[in-house]
């Protein structure tokens, strides 16, 4: 007799974490949405996972390694590395890859700098391709090379550029001035590069069209999260899994190859609330007919975070339940054997528009536990806390997925 082949499958929305807040009475997102799918997973086991070690910076790299099961302590090394592995760019080992955002600067008169928005307005890849090959031609520097991704997300390589050097998520400063940054002599490796864009960029077509629409404009370039190129073990040597990721974000994309999963594409799939869920979880359900994991990403949440838009983020966390969570629990039903998850892999409160690095909420359940569970619970920041299960460090948890009993 064939030996019974469990389906593994943990589901990330970005961001989907809070704080509680005043207009919602107290509560947070997560409380107040309408999360059926995630609550049913919860009522099986629920709890906080400390994906985010202490001294390190809270971001979706360092989450989603944790995750995974890799101690970013001992693997991290720098985001926009693993962005340029997803997009193919073969690095040196001396060379430092920097995330290149197209960003939208306020210059005020009295010389302030305000970073307005760390993603042009959410500009769109059509619009972004012509200006980043504008950037190739006339952006030249001894040593760099600038590479086109999706939307307002890109690559810079610098041969022997510098690592050791402060850069700044911009979308840890929205409306924040940026002017002493930008001065700072320390920096000036950095800041150079991005106000030599400024001219380039300042009357580019698609900026003079965008103005004339009264959209922020792509008139900036920023660099930040360099790193060198990774050196993962392969997820299947660490847990004996053969397993693809899908996500619209480069960062995952590069995780999951440096990991040696397997990329999984989906027409449709935006990184914003546009996305396609539902092709998500159907490309997930089609892929464990022949892999044992997927890990799926979904970036809505984070992104409805950073713009500080509530009604935004309620929608994707309820788009997130219905339309990936509750696919996949319905599509899994045809394996014998299953386990699923669902995570915020960090929070990202509206009130700060970034991340932090708190404990965040997980929950997960086997396919007997679901059949068996009439328990009723909720997934949220709350029930995780009161449940009083706690894995610190982060990359403990996946262990406990895969092996544990609910």
């Amino acid at each position: 007799m064939a030996e019974k082949k469990t389906k593994y499958i943990i589901l990330v929305g970005d961001g989907m974490g809070d704080y509680p807040i005043e207009d919602l009475g107290g509560k947070t997102p997560l409380e107040v949405a309408n999360t059926p799918n995630m609550d049913r997973i919860a009522s099986c086991r629920v709890g906080l996972v400390k994906t985010i070690p202490d001294n390190m910076s809270p971001g979706s790299d360092v989450a989603n390694l944790s995750i995974l099961g890799y101690d970013p302590e001992k693997y991290h090394n720098g985001r926009a590395s693993l962005e340029a592995v997803s997009m193919g760019i073969r690095l040196k080992s001396d060379d430092i890859a920097f995330r290149l955002n197209l960003v939208s600067l306020d210059f005020k008169d009295n010389g302030n700098i305000l970073m307005k928005s760390h993603s042009a307005g959410d500009i769109s890849t059509e619009e972004a391709i012509p200006i980043i090959e504008t950037l190739k031609e006339k952006l030249t520097y001894p040593g760099i090379s600038i590479f086109s991704g999706v939307a307002y997300r890109h690559i810079l390589v610098w041969n022997k550029g510098p690592f050791d050097i402060l850069t700044i998520p911009p979308h840890d400063v929205i409306g924040q001035n940026m002017r002493d940054y930008l001065e700072k002599r320390e920096y000036r490796a950095i800041t150079d590069i991005i106000k030599r864009s400024w001219d380039i960029l300042r009357n580019h077509p698609v900026n003079l069209k965008r103005r004339e629409s009264g959209m922020n404009q792509a008139n900036s370039i920023w660099l930040w999260g360099q790193g060198r190129a990774p050196r993962l073990p392969k997820f299947y040597d660490l847990y004996g899994l053969h397993g693809g990721t899908i996500s619209a974000v480069d960062l995952i994309k590069g995780i999951g190859i440096s990991a040696g999963l397997r990329p999984i594409h989906v027409e449709g799939a935006t990184g914003y609330i546009d996305t396609n869920y539902k092709g998500k979880a159907e490309a997930a359900l089609k892929s464990l007919d022949e892999l044992d994991f997927i890990f799926l990403h979904v970036e809505a949440p984070d992104e409805a975070g950073h713009s500080g838009e509530l009604e935004l983020k309620i929608t994707a966390i309820e788009r997130f339940d219905r339309e990936v969570v509750g696919t996949v629990l319905e599509g899994l039903e045809k394996f014998e054997d299953y386990r699923i998850m669902v995570i915020s892999d960090h929070l990202t409160p509206l009130s700060l528009k970034t991340h932090t690095d708190e404990l965040t909420p997980f929950a997960w359940a086997t396919s007997a536990a679901l059949k068996k569970n009439r328990r009723t619970s909720r997934f949220s920041e709350d029930s995780a806390k009161k449940s009083g299960i706690i894995h610190d460090p982060g990359h403990t948890l996946i262990r406990s997925f895969l092996t544990d009993s609910p």
